[in-house]
């Protein structure tokens, strides 16, 4: 158990430093598009370059359109960064003293709805204006088969609980 403890410790503190870093980047980002600060066009500004902060070193490449800017880059941006922030509550669970606790699967409850939800809403919204690519589809269809997986370990969660609690009692 010492073993899962300290790989959970350290896909916690992984996927923690992800979701600040997606978070980060897609405030950033919105700044930058929202003031035209740190920001280059080309080819006769139908695409622009998101810059380092203070620097002319290239961080992003965006296309300029709205419907791209919102749906293609600044959603699936903000989106992985909630995913990387749930997975990292996840990882939580499984390096505290206790398994199984009501908050463990609360918050197994809030990334399989997330899975479930989030990207369907984000692709059936983006498909109302704009092009959806393929990879969109599969993307989803692996977030959804992630929320199932988590669903059932939610399940087993909530088992282990109601096993726990009888055995407080007995004791």
């Amino acid at each position: 158990m010492q073993r899962t403890k300290l790989v959970s410790k350290i896909l916690f503190y992984i996927t923690r430093i992800l979701a600040a870093i997606y978070i980060a980047v897609t405030l950033y980002s919105v700044v930058c598009i929202m003031t035209g600060w740190s920001i280059g066009y080309y080819g006769e500004e139908e695409h622009f370059h998101i810059f380092y902060p203070f620097t002319r070193q290239v961080l992003m490449n965006v296309n300029n359109n709205t419907p791209y800017i919102l749906f293609e880059f600044l959603i699936p941006l903000s989106l992985y960064g909630i995913f990387f922030l749930l997975a990292s509550n996840i990882f939580r669970i499984f390096h505290r003293p206790k398994l199984f606790t009501r908050e463990g699967i609360q918050q197994l409850r809030i990334f399989y709805l997330a899975n479930w939800l989030l990207p369907i809403g984000a692709v059936i919204l983006a498909g109302i204006f704009a092009n959806i690519a393929s990879l969109a589809f599969a993307l989803v269809a692996i977030h959804f088969i992630l929320g199932i997986f988590a669903y059932f370990l939610s399940a087993i969660f909530k088992q282990g609980l109601n096993l726990q609690n009888e055995q407080d009692l007995f004791i």
